[in-house]
C-alpha cells in the first residue's frame, strides 16, 4: 500500500531519498533508514512498548525492560527523542526527577510495534518448533 509522503515542497524528495518518493526506507541515504532503526532495534522496540504503559522515571524504565544497561537506555531514549517519539520532562526537584512519556507520533508508533511485539509473542510456540526442526537438520552432522 503506497501512502503519499511530503517533504516540504510537493514533489520534491527528501534528502538521500528516492525521486518517486518523499522518503523510501529502502534507500540507502535517506533519513527514514535511521527512525526505522530507531524504532525497530531491540532497546528502542522495547522503551516503546513499556512507555505504552506510561510516564517512568529513568530507573523504573531501565527495570521494567530488564536487561538494558543505562548506557544503552540513555541512547536509545536520547534517539527517540530526537525523532520525536519520546517526550523528556526534567522536573526542578530535590533530588532531580526526569519523566519519559511517549509523544502522539511515540503513541502511533508504539501501538503499532505493540501489535507486532504481541503477534511474536503469539506465536513463539510455531518459532521455537521451527527452531528445533531447523537445528535438527543443520547440527545432526
Amino acid at each position: 500500500m503506497a501512502i503519499e509522503r511530503s517533504a516540504g515542497t510537493a514533489g520534491e524528495a527528501a534528502p538521500g531519498c528516492t525521486d518517486d518518493l518523499a522518503y523510501d526506507v529502502f534507500a540507502r541515504d535517506c533519513p527514514s533508514r535511521d527512525a526505522l532503526k530507531h524504532v525497530t532495534d531491540r532497546w528502542g522496540s522495547l522503551t516503546l512498548g513499556a512507555l505504552l504503559d506510561g510516564t517512568f522515571r529513568f530507573n523504573e524504565l531501565r527495570r521494567r525492560v530488564d536487561g538494558v544497561s543505562e548506557k544503552m537506555l540513555a541512547q536509545s531514549l536520547h534517539a527517540l527523542e530526537r525523532d520525536g517519539l519520546v517526550h523528556r520532562e526534567a522536573q526542578q526537584s530535590n533530588p532531580p526527577r526526569v519523566d519519559y512519556a511517549l509523544t502522539p507520533l511515540g503513541d502511533q508508533v508504539a501501538r503499532q510495534l505493540r501489535l507486532l511485539i504481541d503477534l511474536v509473542e503469539d506465536r513463539m510456540p510455531q518459532v521455537l518448533q521451527a527452531r528445533e526442526r531447523y537445528d535438527a537438520r543443520h547440527l545432526a552432522g
